[in-house]
């Protein structure tokens, strides 16, 4: 049974066509890098390049898989969260498509594609700890199969190898400001490594100590599971600012100008020991709260398992500081062209609905606060 899915919440516009929940036939992504002149993404223009983009895009893969319409059971598309603008023009298209060729329409919460783009491709223990982490997301969510309420222990720990079951989500934390993808941009972006920096923040990293400065951790009240990197981005700031760093940012901006893609040795050569100690700290900083607060969180769910997915997913400091955090239970990430945002998981989550009968009609509309779980 196959499944196209389209997914275009933010700056990215994705097709994919996934078979029996599993297999990945084709997955296509188009990323705009008209953002990065403007140092974040623009909602209009975002939504202008997903106009451009959504048909040739859904037409490659399609071709890749070596699928007809008429071979597809359904359509899958994302209904949120996300930017309105660029929702609505997966959710408009999705739904044309579904009515034109006469095919079940399922909408997919974004959020809970990020978990598929796991669960679809691994055995996962349940109860499990699901941490999703992106430039627009940080959440801390519970995972369950739907009947494991009313089950004992024994009988509740099973695992997803059965794709058509319905997962529960119960959110336990979630940032209170910035996401920590979002935190990881804003500071590359104030030290001139241009957008998105998260990942030169990550290749910079190892070049420096992660004890040369150090930063105070975020003690919330109320919920302590929360998140928050408002701060850590504010000491950032005051750092670079105590330091008249004007001409080394400087320096970074005119190699940006000159090579939209500098190597790190290029990164290197205009950086200095103390920004790469700060680069350091910083990441290791970020990395410290989402394992803390995710271990804290699996362990009072008594979690078999521990899920970390969303574009962070992709940081190689948090894939070796899970690795060796030596939990007593195993921890999942996705691959890397499953973490940052895809079809192939919107593809994946629609299967266990279109199995339920889940279907969506020509009323759905894009939701972009959808959320997820109770």
């Amino acid at each position: 049974m196959r499944i196209l899915g389209i997914e275009s919440s933010c700056d990215e516009t994705a097709a994919a066509v996934v078979e029996d929940g599993r297999a990945i036939l084709s997955s296509i992504v188009s990323s705009q890098v008209a953002h990065a002149k403007y140092g974040g993404v623009v909602p209009e223009l975002a939504s202008r390049e997903h106009l451009r983009a959504i048909v040739p895009v859904v037409r490659l893969a399609l071709e890749q898989s070596s699928t007809a319409l008429r071979d597809l059971a359904a359509i899958a598309v994302t209904q949120g969260p996300g930017l309105a603008g660029s929702l609505l023009v997966g959710v408009t298209y999705a739904k044309a498509l579904a009515l034109a060729q006469r095919l079940p329409l399922i909408a997919v919460n974004h959020l809970e594609g990020h978990i598929h783009a796991v669960a679809s491709q691994n055995r996962i223990e349940l109860p499990a700890l699901a941490l999703v982490v992106s430039g627009g997301h940080t959440h801390l969510y519970e995972v369950r199969n739907d009947m494991s309420n009313d089950m004992s222990n024994e009988a509740s720990n099973e695992t997803t190898n059965d794709m058509s079951k319905a997962f529960v989500y119960r959110l336990l934390g979630r940032t209170r400001d910035d996401a920590a993808g979002e935190a990881f941009d804003k500071v590359a972006k104030l030290l001139g490594f241009g957008y998105p920096g998260g990942p030169v923040v990550d290749q910079l990293a190892p070049y420096g100590d992660p004890r040369g400065v150090r930063f105070t951790l975020a003690k919330m009240k109320g919920n302590t599971l929360d998140f928050s990197f408002s701060g850590i981005k504010t000491a950032v700031l005051r750092w670079v600012e105590a330091r008249g760093m004007d001409a080394e940012i400087a320096a970074r901006r005119a190699l940006l100008k000159t090579n939209p893609q500098p190597s790190v040795e290029e990164w290197l050569a205009v950086t200095p020991g103390a920004t790469l100690d700060l680069l350091a700290s910083f990441q290791g900083t970020v990395i410290e709260e989402l394992l803390r607060r995710a271990a804290r969180s699996a362990d009072e769910i008594g979690a078999r398992s521990l899920i970390i997915s969303g574009g962070v997913a992709c940081n190689t400091g948090l894939r070796a500081a899970a690795d060796a955090s030596r939990l007593a239970y195993p921890v999942f990430f996705p691959d890397a062209g499953l973490s940052t945002d895809n079809a192939a998981m919107i593809a994946a989550a629609a299967f266990g609905k279109f199995a339920r009968g889940e279907f969506a009609d020509m009323t759905l509309r894009a939701q972009a606060s959808l959320a997820l779980g109770s």
